[in-house]
């Protein structure tokens, strides 16, 4: 199977999952009230996902390394779909709950181990642009999937959108199977579940990339996740119009992950990484300052998809460096500090908007992102991404 194909494949696998990611926040509403159940109670449905969602990062790429990348994926896919489909069956929060963390378990295999995979297939120099690609077509799905849940919830109901992921799924679950034989596989039988973390997190220059991932995380997703509420306050619209302006993150995730592969080899990883970071920095102050207006909105709101995609390609494309034959643990870690940092900052942001604001918010992380781009010239003085990744190998994991 040609390799770009390859990347289709696992992107729209990462669509289906960051989309089912957030797919439950506009539809909470009629999910209470369907149930018959005080929405302070439904919220429980968001922590049941991402729980086992942030947890199962950690061990699904061991696992990977272990018994096979594509077996492993290719089984949680499968998994994923049923248990997507089950939620549509909910009848009472403790049955929906149940389904949902079960959906959550299997949903983070396919970020960690589809890098893994990327990392593999592709040599270093052109493992950036893969990886940026797969990304931006990834949170696309995220971008819009307010926009999805919303549309579905009001010409069906609930379940319906549940229904409805249960089949968009069944596409990338199929394509797996069709294409299995195709897909590369490396087993490494006597790796260890959790000795490559500790190697990962005691060694200075992978503990530092770490370090950046998470405030990434903190920043940018903390941003992110309040760009609906800021919409909604601001302007008064309705989940589908919030949801196709916040498309504007996705598409230019999907734009800037074409494009950062090829700014890596010509102007350098660092000026990428820092344009990264300086992007988004940028965006957020344009929300703060401009985001009354409609167009600086959405210059702010592409700016910051933009940012992440130049910023998050860029640091995973030095983690896949790290490990070679644990490439699936180096990768679940990846994907736990950005996605803990996303809950941190979704947290700190809400006693932030609590304390001054959900204007200033936006101020804040831009200044936070320029002080993270500072702290990545203290952490990673070396080349951030090495031509050779011979160069790049920690100890023998």
């Amino acid at each position: 199977m040609n390799k770009n194909k390859i990347i289709m494949l696992l992107g729209l696998a990462g669509f289906i999952v960051m989309a089912d990611n957030w797919v439950v926040s506009p539809i909470l509403p009629a999910i209470s009230q369907n149930l018959e159940i005080d929405i302070s109670r439904a919220g429980l449905l968001i922590t049941a996902y991402m729980l086992p969602f942030g947890i199962f990062q950690i061990i699904f790429g061991p696992l990977a390394d272990r018994y096979g990348k594509k077996q492993v994926i290719t089984l949680a896919m499968i998994m994923f779909t049923i248990a997507t489909g089950l939620c549509a069956l909910g009848s009472s929060l403790t049955s929906l709950s149940i389904y949902r963390a079960l959906t959550g378990v299997f949903a983070a295999s396919v970020m960690p181990i589809s890098l893994a995979l990327i990392g593999d297939m592709f040599p270093v120099q052109e493992r950036q642009s893969a990886i940026g690609t797969f990304m931006g077509i990834s949170f696309l799905g995220q971008g819009l999937s307010m926009a999805i849940g919303g549309t579905i919830a009001y010409f069906l109901n609930w379940r319906g959108v549940f229904g409805a992921y249960a089949i968009l799924a069944i596409i990338p679950t199929l394509l797996l199977i069709k294409n299995y034989k195709s897909l590369p596989s490396e087993k490494h039988p006597d790796s260890k579940i959790f000795a490559p973390y500790a190697k990962l997190l005691g060694t200075s220059r992978s503990l530092y990339t770490y370090i950046i991932v998470l405030l990434e995380g903190i920043f940018i997703i903390g941003s992110f996740s309040y760009a609906g509420v800021y919409i909604a306050k601001t302007y008064g619209f309705n989940y589908l119009y919030i949801g196709l302006i916040m498309t504007a993150f996705g598409i230019m995730s999907v734009v800037g992950g074409r494009l950062s592969g090829k700014l890596a080899a010509k102007m350098g990883a660092r000026k990428v990484l820092s344009l990264g970071l300086v992007s988004a920095a940028v965006a957020d102050i344009i929300i703060y300052q401009y985001g009354n207006i409609l167009g600086m909105l959405i210059l702010g709101i592409a700016l910051l998809g933009l940012g992440f995609i130049f910023t998050h390609s860029t640091l995973l494309t030095r983690a896949t460096e790290f490990a070679q034959k644990a490439r699936g643990a180096a990768m679940s870690l990846v994907a736990f500090c950005f996605m803990g940092g996303g809950g941190i900052g979704t947290a700190i942001g809400g006693r932030v908007i609590s304390a001054v604001g959900l204007n200033n918010l936006f101020l804040i992380n831009g200044i936070a992102l320029i002080i993270t781009l500072l702290l990545s010239f203290a952490m990673i003085r070396d080349h951030v991404v090495e031509s050779d990744e011979a160069k790049e190998m920690i100890g023998n994991l």
